[in-house]
């Protein structure tokens, strides 16, 4: 499923988890175009394009010739947005296959 997403839709789920878990906090910097293109061995124009998306979505601040910033509320945003997306996207899936397997969500509650 995840492998025929495109690498910038990657690279921002990548972001956007760093934000969520605060290794990206509110008003810090986040890395530069070229500093990520390079630790993730992505073309910088794939890179350019996820900030992008989170410059458009209000998530980041730019500062030209500065850097990009993560904003104020930028966490809590995402993890709405994240979380929204899994239920109605992913936990469909995942319920169905949990039937198919004869597995109770009880179950995974033990096991957890």
């Amino acid at each position: 499923m995840s492998q025929n997403r495109p690498v910038y839709l990657k690279l921002r789920d990548q972001i956007a988890a760093a934000v969520i878990e605060g290794r990206y906090a509110e008003g810090d910097m986040l890395p530069s175009v070229r500093a990520l293109a390079a630790e993730e061995g992505a073309n910088p124009l794939t890179v350019a394009k996820a900030y992008q998306q989170f410059q458009n979505d209000g998530l980041v601040e730019v500062q030209r010739g500065v850097g990009m910033y993560v904003v104020e509320g930028a966490a809590d945003q995402l993890r709405s947005r994240e979380r929204q997306n899994f239920l109605q996207d992913e936990w469909p899936e995942i319920r169905q296959r949990m039937n198919r397997l004869g597995i109770d969500l009880s179950e995974l509650v033990e096991e957890a």
